[in-house]
């Protein structure tokens, strides 16, 4: 898969800008605050749905507009084609109102579609300085990372993963409401099935995609400790409310969960929220048996972050029989030469990276420059 061509109007600090990309390595160069990590995020719009920067939509609307609207002219491999070299061209569409009750619109070739039809229309591979700190950061970190690698591949993972998110809302203020006096438990045995429905779901789509995350992971790590000198063994386990690792099916996850929200709901009103369910998730990230976020040094946790991104992007190649796209957003200046150079020579697909230096002449790639200076690129 590749990005061909991004176009933008009013978005952030950028009025227009109308930009081709190369199938290889391409670098929006410049000085800090320019727009660089501005146009990484317009192209990260279409993979995930969302920005890695804010959740509020509105905020990249260009200060004094009425709204941003971009367009992405991507190429894909056809693998449903009866030709062995067949390509398949979308253009995808997004704009978002400043200022309407009508926030935000999606389009596929033209064609007006919801949200959850427009992600994984572009895949794309993001590693951000903060992704650096996914091993000692916190729980959140860790299923936003699973989401957003499952919600590209798999549609009816992210339509089951907003139905949760809804009714998770709506159960947290029902309990809230029973707390006072006031709240209905016919109604919350309700949400509670619905919720144990969604919950179960997500469970097996998320552990399974551990699994093949850690045997990704575990064999770029194992290739980076040849460049870096490390000896450890990393591991991945997938904690949730069922235990590490859990070996139950969709219906005996349903099952598990549905008992637990049912037999704890006077905890949970005591508490005011949800104490089971996909929400509670965590990845366990050892080293040698142990936790890494505790005993691995920075170095080891960046290996770990960089090897787990590169997991998420073979795993994206397996899945779908076509590569995705990797965005860089001023990665390389956060890695030794060692790590850059690993990075870059495990990288066969397109890249799209942030930098205000070109790259080394060590790297020895041929890029793409993109100059982007107040707001303009070109």
């Amino acid at each position: 898969m590749t990005a061909d061509r991004i176009v933008l109007r009013d978005f952030r600090n950028i009025e227009s800008a109308d930009i081709a990309l190369s199938p290889g390595v391409n670098v929006f160069l410049g000085n800090n605050a320019q727009g660089k990590t501005n146009l990484l995020e317009s192209l990260y719009l279409f993979a995930a749905g969302r920005s890695h920067r804010t959740s509020h939509e509105r905020d990249m609307v260009r200060f004094g507009q009425p709204y941003f609207e971009l367009s992405l002219e991507t190429s894909a491999y056809d693998r449903m084609s009866s030709s062995h070299n067949s390509t398949r061209v979308r253009t995808l569409g997004f704009k978002v109102w400043s200022e309407s009750a009508k926030k935000r619109e999606c389009k596929k070739n033209g064609v007006v579609v919801p949200l959850t039809e427009l992600i994984g229309a572009f895949r794309a591979v993001l590693f951000c300085p903060e992704h650096l700190s996914i091993v000692k950061s916190g729980p959140s970190e860790r299923r936003s990372f699973l989401d957003i690698a499952l919600c590209q591949l798999k549609p009816v993972y992210l339509k089951s993963l907003s139905r949760h998110n809804r009714i998770l809302k709506q159960r947290n203020a029902l309990l809230k409401q029973l707390a006072d006096g006031n709240g209905d438990s016919e109604l919350l045995e309700v949400a509670s099935d619905q919720l144990a429905r969604e919950a179960a779901h997500i469970f097996t789509a998320r552990r399974n995609y551990v699994r093949a995350l850690d045997i990704e992971m575990k064999r770029f790590f194992l290739d980076l400790c040849e460049v870096t000198g490390e000896s450890e063994q990393p591991s991945l386990v997938y904690h949730s409310s069922l235990g590490d690792d859990c070996e139950l099916d969709e219906s005996g996850a349903y099952k598990c969960y549905l008992e637990r929200l049912s037999a704890n709901t006077a905890r949970e009103e005591a508490a005011g929220a949800t104490l089971y369910g996909s929400h509670k998730d965590d990845i366990i990230i050892r080293l040698d048996g142990r936790d890494a976020r505790l005993y691995a040094s920075q170095g080891q946790q960046r290996s770990l972050a960089l090897s787990m991104k590169l997991g998420e992007g073979q795993i994206s190649r397996v899945e779908t029989g076509d590569e995705p796209v990797y965005l860089f957003d001023d990665v390389l200046s956060e890695l030794d030469p060692r790590r850059q150079l690993f990075l870059l020579s495990k990288l066969r697909s397109q890249v799209i990276m942030t930098a205000c230096t070109p790259p080394s002449e060590e790297a020895k790639i041929k890029a793409n420059i993109i100059n982007v200076s107040q707001g303009k690129a070109w």
